[in-house]
């Protein structure tokens, strides 16, 4: 048996997510609660320069209260994955991604939210033009090699979970 809903309840709904909480019967037949968030599926993009450098963002992230260090991305906003991820490439670093490749996808929260996190490498990059919203006014670009960024993984440097998967996946996938 797995679980069943039996009704559901918004408790809040915002412009970016939303928390619902469900009668649920559990697979071992028990009846009970289960709260879950809704929001947008995700992009993360391990974008390559031509010499092999990774290109990083570093930004303020309210509820960790810390500046944290991760590959450019956001929320899907209703645009399919590959679409989301050129525009927030390009929104973030003001980079054009002249070609995506897919990583894979990734569940980060899969007991919190059905969102998953679509990993893409992009390369080919040329100028375009930066635009970032409010909460991206502090955000500064990195660059490091794919070597560099894998160890500021490893050393917890780099902790976003998005991020983590697709540069561990990058380093995999590329020569």
């Amino acid at each position: 048996m797995s679980w069943r809903q039996i009704s559901t309840e918004a408790i809040h709904q915002g412009p970016f997510i939303s928390v619902w909480r469900d009668a649920v019967l559990r697979p071992d037949g028990s009846a009970g609660t289960y709260e879950h968030v809704a929001a947008d599926d995700g992009v993360r993009i391990v974008a390559l320069d031509d010499q092999g450098h990774v290109v990083l963002v570093e930004d303020d992230f309210y509820l960790q209260r810390r500046r944290m260090l991760h590959v450019p991305g956001g929320g899907c906003g209703g645009q399919p994955p590959h679409d989301a991820a050129i525009r927030e490439l390009e929104e973030e670093t003001g980079l054009v991604a002249g070609a995506l490749h897919p990583l894979g996808v990734i569940d980060p929260l899969p007991a919190i939210t059905t969102a998953r996190t679509h990993l893409y490498v992009a390369t080919d990059l040329r100028t375009g033009t930066q635009d970032r919203d409010d909460t991206e006014a502090g955000m500064t670009v990195q660059s490091r090699t794919l070597t560099e960024a894998v160890e500021a993984v490893r050393t917890g440097l780099i902790t976003e979970a998005g991020s983590v998967a697709a540069l561990l996946l990058a380093a995999q996938a590329l020569p």
